[in-house]
């Protein structure tokens, strides 16, 4: 029988960063990745519910599966991660093909669940452990060249947003010991990594359950000693837990990077509390003060939620006067959706949908020419690049990043890919930059 898997991934990076852990496992069982769902005889779906419309993609990308399993009953076909977790013994029901599924702290038994799967055994794992072995008893090794890697730092959420799916899919949260994470760092650059992107739902609460306690900034600091390591990011961040001390960080680690997600989601105080968010327009606004007298360059994005339910026309006017003060670097706005078991889907006064489309139709138009008017403001200027990839532009095109994350595309040799060199920009454009190489 041949050993061969392909996995399709949705939602965020945690859940890339997973897919690869899954790939790992399959390989050292002797399994080999297939190029195409016709090819594998294991298809797995990495899945994500924090949205609706992830959600319907997943059930979508079910449907076109299914013609795979009538042409060959031997191909096994698994569901893991947030809807799995979220659904359970009910997608078996709804999916008679579908073979085994998997939640979020299921991964180091997914091999099991394919063996038991082969004997026949349709079994829905969803068992939620406090912690996860994944990551110390198989480490991640990057592919050859790899040159940046996520690293999971923790997982969980103990904020329960009104809105939020995550804790009732991901469990309470938790934190890898810091000597752990450090090892797992120091291995990728043995490698090649020379930029590493820290993943957590609230990474700024890493470290608050750990024994013994090490805090985000401490962990920062260890890993900004290591050699060869060269550029440090993390993603996501809370702001009720943005102490002054990561701030500071900005402004004496050299090697963590000027950028920070901090997810916003609404400017009206009375929404931010319906919401569970645990700060106000005020703190925010503060917040952003704070980080850009520390580190004036620093690229600021952030996650916004129109149509909150009960979101009045002044409520939402609040978020886009709090955008234009502001000026995010860049924004993921998102309208709101009923996300089952959560409280807010319980909740009264929900704003119709033509309503949450014009306010995200507004916002987007709004983000689009400040993020050109932040973008203009960096031609003329040069900037380090760390090369990435083969530009989707083409031509000869190749594309990187800046230390304050913004994409750059510019003429250059294939050689120059996993290195770094510096770039005059000459051309801004909404969501990059286009320069020459110097």
């Amino acid at each position: 029988m041949k050993k061969l898997f392909y996995i399709k991934t949705f939602g965020c990076q945690m859940n890339e960063y997973e897919s690869l852990r899954i790939c790992k496992l399959l390989e050292e069982d002797g399994y080999a990745a297939a190029s195409t769902y016709a090819d594998a005889s294991v298809i797995i779906l990495n899945t994500c519910t924090v949205r609706q419309k992830a959600e319907d993609k997943i059930y979508s990308e079910l449907g076109r599966i299914k013609k795979y399993k009538k042409a060959d009953a031997d191909i096994l076909i698994g569901v893991g991660g947030c809807l799995a977790q979220q659904e359970g013994v009910k997608l078996l029901k709804k999916f008679p093909y579908v073979d085994f599924i998997f939640g979020t702290k299921a991964l180091p038994r997914v091999l099991q669940l394919i063996h038991n799967a082969r004997k026949g055994d349709r079994i829905a794992d969803i068992a939620m452990e406090t912690t996860c072995q994944l990551y110390s008893e198989h480490p991640y090794k990057p592919q050859p060249g790899q040159i940046s890697a996520f690293v999971t730092i923790m997982q969980g959420c103990d904020n329960f947003c009104s809105y939020c799916i995550v804790p009732h899919v991901r469990g309470r949260e938790w934190s890898r010991p810091a000597d752990e994470i450090v090892k797992e760092v120091q291995s990728l650059v043995k490698e090649s990594v020379c930029e590493v992107t820290l993943l957590g739902q609230n990474v700024n609460s890493y470290g608050n359950k750990a024994i013994p306690k090490t805090t985000f900034t401490e962990l920062l600091q260890q890993l900004d000693t290591i050699k060869g390591l060269e550029r440090i990011r993390f993603t996501t961040s809370h702001p009720k837990d943005l102490s002054p001390e990561l701030i500071r960080a900005f402004g004496c680690i050299p090697k963590l990077c000027e950028h920070i997600h901090l997810p916003m989601q609404s400017g009206s105080n009375r929404i931010l509390q319906h919401m569970n968010r645990q700060y106000t327009r005020q703190t925010y606004l503060e917040q952003i003060s704070h980080l850009r007298t520390v580190a004036p360059h620093i690229s600021i994005t952030s996650d916004i939620i129109v149509g909150y339910p009960g979101e009045t026309d002044a409520e939402f006017e609040e978020t886009a006067s709090l955008i234009d003060e502001i000026k995010f670097d860049d924004l993921f706005i998102f309208h709101y959706t009923d996300r089952k078991g959560t409280k807010a889907s319980e909740m009264p006064d929900t704003i119709p949908y033509a309503v949450k489309i014009d306010r995200l139709k507004i916002l987007n138009e709004r983000q689009r020419s400040i993020s050109l008017e932040k973008n203009s403001a960096c031609v003329g200027k040069s900037y380090e690049v760390l090369f990435e990839e083969h530009s989707k532009k083409g031509d000869g095109c190749i594309a990187g990043r800046t230390r304050s994350c913004k994409v750059v595309n510019c003429m250059g040799p294939e050689s120059m890919i996993g290195k770094k060199g510096m770039v005059l920009i000459d051309k801004a454009h909404i969501h990059s930059l286009t320069g020459k190489l110097i």
